[in-house]
C-alpha cells in the first residue's frame, strides 16, 4: 500500500509484517534512560508531569561490590522507575565515568524487552547482538532477573530481561 502523505514510502499493515504469534514471546517493551548524574532530578520532573508510582531510587552505594566508588558516585542513582497507569515503566539511571561510560545523545536511551522465557531471552539477545556489540552478556543478576544488554547493527541499544517465576 502506498502512503498518500509519503508517496515514495511503501507501507504495510501490522499484520503483514508482524512475526507469527508463536515466534516471539515479548511480554512488554519499556524505555530505559541514562543520565550524566541527573537521574534523580529528571525523574522528579517526570513524576510531577506523568504521575504514576515512583519506584526507588536505588543508589550505587546500596549495592554490594561498589566500595571502590567515590562518595559522590555512591550517591548516584543505579535504578529508578515510574510505573504508569497503563503498565508502562519509565526506567532510568545515572551512568558513571569511572565505569567507562559517558552520557551522550544517542547512547542515553535503551529499549527494554521483557520476555516469557530464558530461551526467548537468549534467542533475541543472539539475534540483536549479531553484527552488533555485547555490552553485558546474558546472565543471572543480583536483582534476580536473567538479563543482558546488546547494541544491534543499527546502533540501537537493547536490554533483554527475563524475570523468574516468583516462588509462593
Amino acid at each position: 500500500m502506498i502512503d498518500p502523505e509519503f508517496p515514495l514510502v511503501q507501507t504495510r499493515t501490522l499484520t503483514e509484517t508482524a512475526a507469527p504469534k508463536d515466534e516471539t514471546m515479548i511480554t512488554k517493551i519499556d524505555p530505559y534512560l541514562n543520565f550524566p548524574g541527573t537521574a534523580e532530578e529528571a525523574f522528579s520532573f517526570y513524576h510531577s508531569l506523568f504521575g504514576g508510582e515512583l519506584l526507588g531510587p536505588q543508589r550505587f552505594g546500596e549495592v554490594e561490590g561498589m566500595d571502590n566508588l567515590s562518595e559522590e558516585e555512591k550517591d548516584k542513582i543505579m535504578h529508578i522507575a515510574i510505573s504508569l497507569e497503563n503498565g508502562t515503566l519509565l526506567m532510568g539511571s545515572d551512568i558513571l565515568k569511572s565505569m567507562g561510560h559517558e552520557a551522550a545523545p544517542g547512547n542515553n536511551v535503551y529499549i527494554t524487552l521483557s520476555v516469557e522465557s530464558k530461551e526467548e531471552a537468549d534467542r533475541l539477545f543472539s539475534e540483536l547482538s549479531k553484527d552488533g556489540k555485547v555490552e553485558m552478556a546474558m546472565e543471572d543478576t543480583f536483582w534476580g532477573d536473567y538479563f543482558g544488554i546488546a547494541v544491534d547493527r543499527y546502533k540501537v541499544q537493547w536490554m533483554i530481561s527475563y524475570t523468574y517465576p516468583q516462588k509462593q
